[in-house]
């Protein structure tokens, strides 16, 4: 399996009262997004899924990723937590993007390089992306890629 784990882009900041689940992407959240999508493209990725967090930012931030989509997104709410089986036991696929938050993003991509849970993290960007290849269990996978968001951008 590739596995695309990808975190949102940049998002607004909470307004008073606005819950953070609510938060919206920035219009320069979404336009930089889109350039990450024309560099992916660039690449050759193509997804048979995408799986994302239920907060609105990461929501707008797979829709985004649909030119890249040959299959259908799912929300699960294993993308808003810390990295549990759960999570891995849903993933169907051959080319798969993961559309998350830190810090959790960064303890899934160690724990399914070194199989050591939240021990160790990646530090993603907004709008980064990291590529792993194997099966996707704990300490099975291997990193191909990890790209801040300005590398990809500049591929489009």
């Amino acid at each position: 399996m590739e596995l695309y784990l990808v975190r949102h882009a940049i998002a607004l900041e909470a307004a008073p009262g606005q819950p953070d689940e609510a938060r919206p992407l920035s219009e320069e959240g979404r336009a930089k997004f889109k350039e990450v999508v024309k560099g992916l493209k660039r690449l050759g990725v193509r997804l048979d899924r995408i799986y994302h967090s239920p907060k609105r930012r990461a929501v707008e931030t797979a829709e985004l990723l649909v030119p890249l989509l040959e299959g259908e997104t799912r929300v699960t709410p294993h993308l808003a937590e810390a990295p549990r089986e759960a999570l891995l036991a849903e993933l169907e696929g051959q080319s798969v993007a993961l559309v998350g938050h830190e810090p959790w993003l960064g303890e899934l991509c160690a724990w399914l390089l070194m199989g050591e849970p939240h021990s160790e993290r990646f530090a993603f960007k907004k709008g980064g992306v990291a590529l792993l290849e194997g099966e996707p269990r704990p300490g099975q996978m291997r990193l191909l890629g990890f790209w801040a968001p300005r590398v990809l951008r500049r591929l489009a």
